[in-house]
């Protein structure tokens, strides 16, 4: 048996994995606080005909010995959480997150979820809501005649009602941040949910040491360069053809062997 055919097989398996990952970023490319990964791969287990150091003669030892790898498998997705660009609305209640940190947010079935999408809301009530309708921490309420509203850099939302002059202060978005963002669990619509591996949640204020800051009117857009990730799906599929290369010529081979005529 050629063990080619098993071993070019997993390389195209693992190459389905990255063009899987690929297309999920680019698909993602014009949402919100999005961020992009990438796949992590391991070599598979090794068989030995002859283990290094093995005794070649009574005086002489193996210095490599004879070893054939059995292919590659999948060990993750990695979540790149560098820095968005920021783009510019000027919609009072759009705000992004120039450095470290989530907002926090209340789920529909109670638990607490955490995005960097920060295109928010009031519900019917006035309440501050993301696009999903999720409460967001801290905010409160804005009435319908609110003007001029006002976000600070540490989260602070404040307005102002018809006929007065001082400003109202509705409540302070809570920022919270993570010891590993990676160990997030993406649940979709922009939320992200803790496991053991993201650690608790810390948190904190806007603008104190480890927290970014806020920036009203602007949106953090997605982190995918649309370049970087055509190259490495450029990448993949030329290494998927090169996989399916090695089952073509096992393919042969065996042919070949099947065929031989005495």
């Amino acid at each position: 048996m050629i063990r080619g055919l098993y071993t070019s097989a997993t390389g195209m398996t693992a190459q389905q994995m990255t063009i899987d990952v690929i297309s999920n970023n680019l698909a993602n490319i014009n949402t919100t606080g999005f961020k992009k990964s990438r796949a992590e791969f391991q070599d598979l287990m090794y068989q030995y005909l002859m283990d290094p150091g093995a005794p070649t003669s009574e005086s002489t030892r193996s210095p490599s010995g004879i070893g054939v790898g059995l292919g590659v498998k999948s060990v993750g997705t990695q979540r790149m959480f560098s820095q968005g660009d920021l783009v510019s609305t000027s919609n009072p209640l759009d705000v992004a997150i120039q450095g470290e940190g989530f907002f926090s947010v209340t789920l529909p079935d109670g638990s607490t979820g955490y995005t960097r999408s920060g295109n928010f809301q009031r519900n019917s009530e006035g309440v501050v809501v993301t696009a999903e309708g999720y409460e967001v921490s801290g905010a409160g309420t804005v009435p319908d005649n609110a003007t001029s509203i006002s976000i600070s850099e540490d989260g602070q939302i404040s307005y102002l009602l018809p006929g007065t002059q001082a400003a109202t202060v509705a409540g302070t978005i809570e920022a919270v941040r993570f010891a590993n963002n990676a160990g997030l669990k993406a649940m979709g619509g922009s939320i992200y949910v803790e496991t053991e591996s993201s650690g608790a949640p810390v948190a904190g204020s806007f603008g104190d040491d480890g927290f970014g800051r806020i920036t009203q009117g602007f949106l953090e857009s997605s982190n995918v360069s649309v370049v970087g990730e055509v190259v490495q799906m450029i990448t993949a599929q030329r290494a998927y053809e090169a996989a399916s290369k090695g089952i073509n010529t096992s393919d042969e081979m065996l042919s070949q062997a099947i065929n031989l005529k005495r």
